[in-house]
């Protein structure tokens, strides 16, 4: 029945969730036309941000985004979780709140059990209740791959809408979730994680940042994004170049799940990590001393990871305060200076 199949099993790239690598994805979009100038639109492709932003009135306006994949652990209903948990990850990252969602299924409807189906959807629906997201619809295929995810809308205020642009000299960078989950959930398919490890890695991917997301609504954030496909570094540059700074980040200060440096020494590296450190390879500047392994974990393809914050120092460290309080598995990780703009020192 549903929890008797290996569903990861069932995924030609063997479920880590790696988007479409960085660089392949550039070539692409920069081959299309650019769109016509709309100035309501405040968060487009520009700054390769985590949700589209529209302004409807000068008090409100609507987050869009949309994520999808292939399973990543073997539980339909811990798969649907975590792809709900991290489509509406995007949301929480701009400041907004998130409302509605619209299921995104390709299923191989007539070859394996419509039980997995029922437990995913099940899944994410738990997920979004939990939320406070109204499911309104979806969209199904029939596909031989199992792929799952959600289209969320979110609303904010305009002029309160975070981005990955407005980092600032001298703030800290906060980090709400370990990573390595590429590495781990790549180490479910080849049977080398007992299942205390399989439910502390799910525990990650299926917790929503939404406590991380309110607890910072009370503080002057500079800037934000959600940890995801491209990896902690990735996505780091991508805040360093939209804001014009230098990150430096202290590699023993990055929380890391158990086990990870061990199980990429022993081959789970994605390949969507492996893509990842290629892409930012360029701008990040890493110890001499540092072990190729430890470059992947810190470049390491992410499902529903944290929120990078970057906030002044004093708001930081109170912040870092109050999400701990929270239950939230926070740390500061790195800082923000003058330099070179757009690249990133490992420490």
């Amino acid at each position: 029945m549903a929890n008797k199949i290996k569903l990861t099993s069932l995924s030609s790239k063997g479920g880590c969730g790696c988007k479409i690598g960085p660089a392949d994805l550039e070539q692409v979009l920069h081959t299309l036309p650019t769109a016509a100038p709309n100035e309501n639109l405040l968060v487009g492709l520009d700054t390769s941000d985590d949700a589209g932003v529209y302004k409807l009135t000068d008090d409100l306006a609507i987050v869009q985004t949309v994520d999808f994949f292939t399973p990543i652990v073997d539980d339909p209903y811990s798969f649907g979780q975590v792809a709900a948990a991290n489509a509406i990850s995007d949301v929480y990252a701009m400041g907004g709140t998130p409302i509605t969602a619209l299921n995104i299924v390709a299923f191989p409807i007539s070859t394996l059990d419509k039980d997995i189906l029922t437990e995913i959807l099940r899944g994410a629906q738990d997920k979004l209740e939990e939320a406070g997201v109204s499911l309104v619809g979806g969209h199904s295929i029939d596909d031989q791959e199992p792929k799952f995810g959600l289209a969320v809308t979110g609303t904010v205020n305009p002029k309160k809408v975070r981005t990955n642009k407005g980092a600032k000299p001298g703030d800290k960078l906060i980090l709400t979730k370990p990573i390595g989950v590429g590495i781990m959930s790549t180490s479910i398919k080849n049977n080398l994680l007992d299942e205390s490890e399989i439910q502390r890695v799910t525990d990650v991917m299926t917790t929503l940042n939404k406590t991380a997301a309110e607890t910072m609504a009370a503080y002057d954030i500079h800037a934000c994004t959600d940890v995801t496909g491209f990896g902690l570094l990735g996505h780091a540059s991508e805040m360093a170049a939209a804001s014009d700074v230098e990150i430096n980040i202290t590699y023993d200060n990055v929380p890391i799940l158990p086990r990870v440096k061990e199980l990429a020494e022993s081959g789970s590296v994605p390949g969507g990590t492996k893509n990842n450190f290629k892409h930012v390879q360029d701008v990040v500047n890493y110890p001499e001393t540092m072990d190729q392994t430890d470059k992947w974990i810190l470049c390491d393809a992410v499902t529903s990871g944290g929120l990078l914050i970057s906030a002044g120092s004093d708001d930081a460290e109170s912040l870092l305060g109050d999400l701990q309080k929270n239950g939230v598995e926070a740390k500061i990780i790195g800082e923000v200076i003058s330099g070179k703009n757009g690249q990133i020192t490992v420490q």
